[in-house]
């Protein structure tokens, strides 16, 4: 795997997430009946970062929790027949129940880990509205979901790998993409 393009560094990650923090309170008129929910592993620590900008923005703490998906990959098809993510953590506790669930992903590919977690979510009650923030959305949908927010749209082809770095497991923030 060959590094390819950087494409955006530790500022530019920190202007996108606020960005998207702004959409959030703006699109949802505040953040009352909103819960972020972040998908391990990376995903998770960006909605923590979103938490904390919704919160000096407002002056209140947003409602959070995590889901943790098994992710489909490619390297891993020979190994496992079974090509869909599947939910194998689920930590929000508070009532999904006619709430605004956003999920908070890294990078948005094909849809499935997406779907695996609004399935996830549905199982735990019924939502008024879930919407989608992703920090890359690179293409390629296999299922017909789009994200409500986007931190930077980049045009893949399938032989390119995007790698999201955060400083919390990685000691960087970057958004690089990668030859196979």
């Amino acid at each position: 795997m060959t590094e390819k393009a950087k494409i955006l560094d530790e500022q530019s990650i920190g202007r996108a997430l606020t960005r998207i923090a702004h959409e959030i309170i703006e699109r949802n008129k505040g953040i009352e009946d909103v819960i972020l929910v972040g998908i391990k592993t990376r995903g998770a620590y960006l909605a923590t970062r979103l938490a904390e900008r919704i919160e000096r923005i407002e002056g209140r703490k947003i409602k959070t929790g995590e889901l943790d998906i098994t992710l489909y990959r490619d390297d891993l098809l020979t190994k496992h027949e079974d090509k869909e993510p599947h939910v194998h953590q689920v930590d929000i506790t508070h009532d999904v129940t006619d709430q605004k669930v956003v999920l908070v992903d890294d990078v948005l590919y094909t849809g499935r880990t997406v779907r695996a977690a609004m399935d996830a979510v549905i199982d735990l009650g019924r939502p008024a509205q879930i919407q989608l923030a992703v920090l890359v959305d690179r293409g390629h949908r296999e299922l017909p979901i789009r994200p409500d927010f986007v931190g930077k749209n980049i045009p893949t082809s399938d032989e390119e790998l995007v790698v999201v770095s955060v400083f919390e497991t990685d000691s960087k923030d970057s958004v690089t993409i990668h030859t196979k």
